[in-house]
């Protein structure tokens, strides 16, 4: 009787998407959740997108002011609070990112609590607002730079980041640079 050899099914291992380093406005629009995760447009820019989309949550908040009351805005940021994660998550798991530069939900979100919570405030409160919160979110200083690598994966194999934690990741760093932000606003108004 002879032997037989038997060749070892394996699975091939299919190798991770490449990544998408800068989406055009043809990928913004080919998933609802990337136009949202991407600000509508305002991630766009090549240089600067979360400063842009911090710009574009200011001017949206002062159109949601027109329209919409206090309370209702606040039912609107705390909607947008999980379908920004859910946004967030998709767009970054398509990019093939842990947290894409031109993913700015999170700069939208975070500003528009700001925003809604130092109301009334004028052009001076809103503009010193603004910087500090790019500050925070840019220099990313102590608390901040705690939460940006808290849900960073850097030593996640190929094809295995955790996209739910990672989308998390990218919208609780800028929650905490804003509560960094109305934090220092607080201690000006007292002192």
């Amino acid at each position: 009787m002879s032997a037989t050899s038997v060749t070892p099914v394996t699975t091939p291992i299919s190798a991770p998407l490449p990544a998408v380093l800068r989406p055009t406005m043809r990928f913004m629009l080919s998933h609802p959740a990337h136009v949202i995760a991407l600000g509508f447009g305002s991630g766009l820019p090549r240089v600067a997108p979360g400063t842009v989309g911090t710009l574009w949550a200011w001017v949206a908040f002062l159109v949601l002011q027109l329209w919409f009351s206090s309370a209702t805005i606040g039912w609107i940021i705390g909607a947008s609070l999980p379908i920004g994660w859910w946004a967030c998550t998709v767009t970054a798991r398509h990019m093939n990112v842990a947290d894409p530069g031109a993913i700015v939900w999170d700069e939208v979100v975070a500003f528009w609590i700001i925003l809604w919570l130092v109301t009334p405030a004028g052009l001076l409160g809103q503009t010193i607002a603004f910087g500090l919160f790019r500050f925070f979110d840019a220099a990313k200083p102590g608390p901040v730079a705690w939460a940006d690598g808290l849900f960073k994966q850097r030593d996640a194999v190929p094809g295995q980041m955790r996209w739910a934690a990672a989308g998390f990741g990218i919208i609780f760093d800028d929650l905490v640079a804003a509560f960094c932000t109305l934090l220092v606003i607080a201690l000006w108004r007292a002192w």
